[in-house]
């Protein structure tokens, strides 16, 4: 726990759940209580196939009657991760390809071979370190090199949307070419000529306007990606940005009316998220003033990442009612969550596990709660239920925050009964374009909260799909909406973050600093 706030003007207690929970299986109806240890199974089930309300298509298979697997959604993830495998490769190919045409046409043979070598260990060493980039950074050679994994980021980012960019517009030029011939031959008339004479052959010419424009577009669609992550990446990746919003609550005490909450999340200190970075965001918190600091997950990227560097930046957070925290996914895939939890203990600072602390402020106290990422499904593509131990630490006599990286816990959290939820996760996709008044983001695929502040009724009982929470369940709020006349509302809170996964790029949502303040509803 954090030492005791000077002036006595914090008073903080934890609780921890009871950890004797039944782990159970389920198959339609029927629960099967899960087996430990090596057991053996007779036989196979017959499948059962379930659809629901997003459309997908679910089958389950169940061993022996204790493992079930979602085989549906396990080759949906194969599916898309071989497609992207695919992409990857046929774009690498045919930039390949075009550095060969191009050459090909050099006189010196010197500078034609060597700008295909330079193409050629260029294009090794990105490999090498995109391999070690999908284990999350084990290899030493990440580690030492984050100018490279920066540049491997960069180029297999443009390089893909460059070639698909190119092919679209090689694809529109075969469209026209075969509409335009279409209309040629319906236009043209044979003209029967004089008995015994011959008809009368028309040829039509090629135009020279067409091919000229649509090499002109074919350069330009070649050009714009890598000029546009060149911007995400020099300009808006860097361009912190602080939001201030104004969250009401049901059931906030008139002294915690003005309370504000400094939220930073997805710092992801790698080779795209140096120290210097996270200082220079540390301190553009602190210059909020806030009351209460927090941070939403995600402090690394992978186990070749400084989390005790990352921590020590965050531990330079200062606030009045201490800095507060809880693990991200990728805490997980580091397997640097208990290291996180000691560290931040270290520091001065709690890591929120599946408990709650109760904080005094200005003779008014609210329940601070913090998860682990929750996931949604288990290694088998089984739906589990979110924040299934958090019940016992709710509330009712103050109102209630919860930290948890993942966005998609807050129906479920709303359910509880909790009345904030502060997230992250998303990123806000890292690129969104808006096209006729609707914003594309690619966090859509993941969750109905991809950046900003959304409602839902508060008890609501939460949807079985994701999918059922769309937006008759919730919806973006503007600032200055208080009030809704459907009762009391439960909100969340999902930033933007600091940092960048995949691609150092930020496109049309820079990162973000939270400085939210709690209003009486």
């Amino acid at each position: 726990m954090p030492p005791a706030v000077a002036g006595g003007r914090s008073l903080l207690q934890t609780r921890h759940p009871a950890r004797r929970f039944p782990n159970l299986l389920f198959t339609g109806a029927v629960a099967h209580p899960a087996i430990r240890g090596g057991s053996s199974y007779a036989g196979i089930s017959p499948p059962s196939c379930n659809i629901h309300n997003s459309g997908m298509l679910s089958l389950y298979f169940t061993l022996g009657g204790a493992i079930t697997v979602n085989w549906g959604f396990l080759l949906l993830r194969i599916a898309i991760g071989l497609s992207i495998l695919t992409l990857l490769f046929l774009s690498q190919r045919f930039w390949y390809r075009a550095l060969w045409r191009v050459t090909s046409h050099w006189g010196r043979v010197t500078l034609r071979v060597g700008a295909r070598l330079a193409y050629i260990v260029l294009l090794l060493l990105t490999i090498v370190t995109l391999s070690q980039g999908l284990v999350f950074g084990r290899g030493a050679f990440a580690r030492q090199s984050s100018t490279m994994t920066m540049i491997t980021g960069l180029w297999f980012f443009s390089a893909l949307f460059a070639y698909l960019a190119v092919k679209t517009v090689h694809g529109l030029e075969r469209i026209w070419h075969l509409l335009h011939a279409a209309a040629v031959k319906n236009t043209l008339v044979p003209q029967s000529a004089a008995p015994g004479s011959s008809n009368t052959i028309a040829e039509t010419v090629a135009d020279p306007g067409r091919r000229y424009f649509f090499r002109a577009a074919t350069a330009a669609a070649g050009a714009a990606p890598f000029l546009t992550a060149m911007y995400g990446f020099a300009a808006e990746r860097l361009n912190y940005q602080v939001r201030r919003i104004e969250i009401p609550m049901h059931n906030l005490p008139s002294a915690l009316d003005g309370m504000t909450i400094v939220q930073i999340s997805d710092i992801h200190l790698s080779g795209y998220m140096s120290r210097a970075q996270v200082r220079r965001a540390v301190d553009m918190a602190n210059d909020l003033g806030a009351d209460l600091a927090v941070v939403t997950g995600d402090l690394i990227t992978g186990s070749g990442d400084s989390i005790s560097d990352c921590v020590e930046e965050v531990s330079r957070l200062h606030a009045p009612l201490g800095t507060w925290g809880c693990n991200g996914n990728h805490e997980i895939y580091a397997r640097a969550e208990d290291e996180a939890a000691y560290l931040y203990s270290q520091a001065g600072m709690k890591m929120l596990r599946h408990e709650s602390a109760q904080i005094k402020f200005k003779g008014a106290s609210f329940n601070l709660l913090g998860v682990d990422y929750q996931r949604e499904r288990t290694p088998r593509g089984q739906r589990q239920q979110t924040l299934s131990r958090v019940e016992p630490l709710v509330r009712r006599d103050m109102p209630n925050i919860l930290l948890s990286h993942n966005p998609n816990t807050f129906n479920r959290a709303a359910e509880l009964g909790i009345e904030l939820s502060l997230a992250g996760h998303t990123h806000g996709g890292q690129i969104q374009v808006e096209i006729l008044d609707h914003r594309l983001s690619p966090a859509r695929f993941i969750t109905d909260y991809i950046a900003g502040l959304y409602q839902r009724p508060l008890f609501a009982p939460a949807p079985n799909e994701r999918a059922a929470s769309n937006a008759s369940a919730s919806r973006v709020l503007s600032p200055s909406l208080f009030a809704s006349p459907s009762g009391p509302m439960a909100h969340i809170y999902v930033n933007r973050g600091l940092g960048t996964v995949g691609a150092p790029v930020r496109l049309g949502v820079p990162p973000e600093i939270s400085l939210i303040v709690l209003r009486t509803a």
